[in-house]
């Protein structure tokens, strides 16, 4: 089921009625995880029993270990735990991905070996709840968590529908500590969270799916090279439609929880006025580079072994992180140049610290995968700055857009001969190159761009609740009431999320 289909209002109005009935709590926390089963199951509901087995599985190994004080066993606990979630998404998500490249392999030495492609249906959300239940896991055996004792309210954690397909990751902080106690929206939660939902959905279906799809899966899927206005054109409609879409659904699950008296994480925070790519992972997929953060890159030692290492587990970091979005090469290459952005930056930093012989404030290592709050620009404590600061800010911020679209090129296209045709036109390195889109898609394209930036730009140091907290009333009605026509008007059919395929 899609926040975008008729199907999921129905869903959520007799969802809604329930929730709001007077029932125990404990009636009300099943008819949730009911639902939220139901909301898996319209995909392949086949797939709700490994859901059923990760859920089971991590809260009897994590009770066990929380009573185990030998390390052995309790290693060995983890070790089942690690093997079920990464077993369970390197079959499903890479296991073909592996095969091809043995293949390939043997290929190369001179073997001839043809395998049986596998016939395997990736498991929508495997990404996500995977995730979920292994910080629950990792924490228990670090002892930083207790083991929860209602499985109850553990099933709700992994599965509550909202964030089960494509996040926000929840931490068990984020959302166990809710179940414990009734939860009802107040009216202004509800208001909100009802006006968040219909943003999620107009940046989805109409900026996303009905105003910059068109042109992106044009210039991605065309065989030949085109002009640089054509090229930069489509990699810009994709830039914007990938945020639309993922901001979108992470929007309308915040939305969604809320209406429900529950509160989400953040997992976007205005990232294309990012200055640097250390701001800009502050501010995409947060609760991702956050995951990263602690349950990867600290293990691996983080920045406390000297800078040489820094830099490599920041690599390695980010190189996984690429492939967790998709089983191709070209993900791995995405977190390559992520990767390589992220130790320059941390290098002239570096220089730039040296040289003014001061320390640095906070390393690019470390503000990659900072906290949520942490490194978070706020109004009431940013110095004035000049004009010219101002534009120096905004041309930086412009530079690692620019960077960013080039780093889209290798997340979108299918193979790297499609990447590489793309940037070469781009940069004006392919001529003869032909004229693909109409004027009226670039001129959309362009004033989509520009609108987009500037928004974000305009709310980098604020929040979306601030800002509407600062119109009057009938500003924000007319607002709302505005993107629900638009809504209806470009509302043709229920097209999946982007992220669902990750």
């Amino acid at each position: 089921m899609v926040f975008n289909s008729y199907v999921f209002v129905v869903f959520f109005a007799v969802l809604l009625g329930l929730h709001n009935l007077p029932l125990p709590w404990r009636v009300k926390k099943i008819n949730l995880l009911l639902a939220s089963y139901l909301f898996y199951a319209v995909w392949n509901p086949p797939f709700v029993v490994l859901l059923w087995l990760a859920t089971a599985v991590d809260f009897l190994v994590a009770r066990r270990m929380a009573r185990e004080q030998r390390p052995g066993p309790r290693k060995l606990l983890l070790t089942i735990s690690l093997a079920l979630n990464l077993g369970l998404i390197g079959f499903f998500k890479y296991g073909g991905f592996v095969l091809e490249n043995f293949t390939a392999l043997l290929h190369s030495v001179g073997i001839a070996f043809q395998a049986a492609k596998p016939d395997l249906i990736l498991p929508v959300g495997i990404s996500f709840y995977t995730f979920v239940t292994l910080s629950y896991t990792l924490d228990v055996y670090r002892r930083q968590a207790e083991p929860e004792p209602s499985f109850l309210n553990f099933a709700l954690f992994v599965t509550f529908f909202p964030h089960l397909v494509a996040g926000p990751i929840v931490r068990p902080a984020d959302l166990i500590p809710q179940f414990k106690t009734p939860k009802q929206a107040s009216r202004e939660q509800f208001l909100w969270g009802l006006f968040l939902l219909s943003l999620g959905l107009f940046m989805k279906v109409t900026l996303a799916d009905g105003l910059l799809a068109p042109a992106a899966d044009s210039v991605f899927g065309v065989p030949f090279p085109l002009a640089p206005l054509d090229a930069w054109a489509g990699v810009l409609a994709f830039s914007g439609q990938i945020f639309c879409d993922f901001a979108g659904y992470s929007t309308c699950a915040i939305g969604v929880a809320l209406c429900l008296g529950f509160v989400l994480p953040d997992n976007f925070r205005y990232p294309y006025a990012a200055i640097g790519f250390s701001d800009f992972w502050r501010r995409w997929h947060i609760t991702l580079s956050t995951w990263l953060r602690d349950y990867l890159y600290i293990p691996l030692g983080g920045n406390r072994a000297g800078s040489g290492r820094a830099y490599l587990n920041l690599m390695i970091t980010m190189l996984l992180g690429g492939l967790w979005h998709g089983a191709s090469w070209t993900f791995v290459a995405w977190g390559a140049l992520h990767g390589l952005f992220l130790c320059a930056e941390r290098l002239g930093r570096g220089w730039a610290s040296r040289r003014a012989a001061a320390p640095s404030a906070q390393s690019a290592a470390a503000v990659v995968l900072a906290g949520p709050n942490a490194g978070v620009y706020r109004a009431s404590l940013l110095p004035a700055f000049s004009p010219g600061e101002n534009l120096t800010r905004f041309g930086l911020a412009l530079g690692t857009l620019l960077l960013v679209n080039v780093t889209w090129v290798f997340f979108r296209a299918a193979d790297f001969s499609t990447a590489a045709r793309l940037l070469g036109a781009m940069f004006g390195l392919i001529p003869g190159g032909k004229p693909l889109l109409t004027t009226i898609d670039l001129l959309k394209v362009g004033v989509l761009t520009v609108g987009l930036v500037g928004a974000h730009w305009l709310l980098r140091d604020s929040s979306l609740r601030q800002a509407a907290a600062r119109l009057p009333w009938w500003l924000l009605g007319a607002g709302w009431a505005t993107l629900l026509v638009a809504l209806v008007l470009t509302q043709k059919s229920s097209s999946s999320f982007i992220y669902f395929q990750f």
